[in-house]
């Protein structure tokens, strides 16, 4: 069974999505019959990457939060605060105040390389630890080389790649393929092209989601009829 996920590296939700992911797959027999592959999508694709951490400044994040939304920094501070704590009930160690803005296309292209050299979960949890946690600068290259290489990834196969744009098809490809399914917002799960959940779902909808795809894909079937008088049922066991 193949699940795909839309999701960006720069986006609280998806990774606390990913946590919600990886609890619902704890409590799923056939977790190892899975095939999953980490897609791509850009919140912000004309974004343009910080070179230094000190760009940010301290509360770079609730400003810009604040700008997008329309809102106050002080009312954007307080989601942020929200957000911390909701990433803290799964584990994450959040922290705002370091978050450096990122365009996250040459990301995106280091996660396929991931996908290819069979270290993808791990690059891409890589990523969104250096952002969310460290305040790393995920937009940047050498950046980007460092962070694959303590994921698995050999770190002038990175360089070379992102000098290359190898991966760039491939990132806009995912991106055509979230315009047609319709997917807008992220994460978003997708089970064998049939099913999807939007959003940081609860583990146990996620859990409900792989058991009813794997029971619709591998359904039940029943060798020989039997005697039907010698089973049990509601009504009783017949003697």
């Amino acid at each position: 069974m193949r699940v795909e996920i839309w999701s960006d590296v720069v986006c609280p939700w998806c990774y606390i999505g990913k946590r919600r992911f990886e609890a619902a797959l704890d409590q799923f027999p056939q977790r190892d019959q899975l095939v999953i592959e980490w897609k791509s999508f850009e919140l912000d694709p004309g974004a343009e990457s910080a070179t230094t951490p000190a760009e940010a400044g301290d509360s770079g994040y609730a400003e810009r939060l604040a700008s997008k939304y329309g809102t106050t920094a002080r009312a954007a501070q307080q989601m942020l605060d929200q957000m911390t704590e909701t990433a803290a009930t799964v584990g994450l160690d959040f922290h705002f105040e370091r978050a450096v803005h990122a365009n996250t296309f040459d990301a995106h292209q280091v996660i396929h390389l991931g996908l290819e050299r069979g270290v993808q979960n791990a690059v891409k949890e890589r990523l969104l630890r250096a952002y969310f946690t460290e305040g790393a600068l995920v937009g940047d290259r050498e950046t980007l080389a460092r962070l694959g290489a303590e994921a698995g990834l050999d770190a002038d196969e990175v360089r070379t790649a992102l000098d290359e744009q190898r991966y760039a098809a491939a990132v806009r490809a995912d991106e055509a393929d979230a315009a047609r399914l319709g997917i807008s917002g992220v994460p978003f799960f997708v089970v064998d092209r049939k099913y999807g959940v939007n959003g940081a779902q609860p583990a146990e909808q996620i859990l409900e989601l792989l058991q009813r795809a794997w029971s619709e894909a591998h359904p039940l079937t029943v060798i020989g009829t039997g005697d039907t008088g010698q089973a049990c049922g509601p009504d009783g066991c017949p003697v």
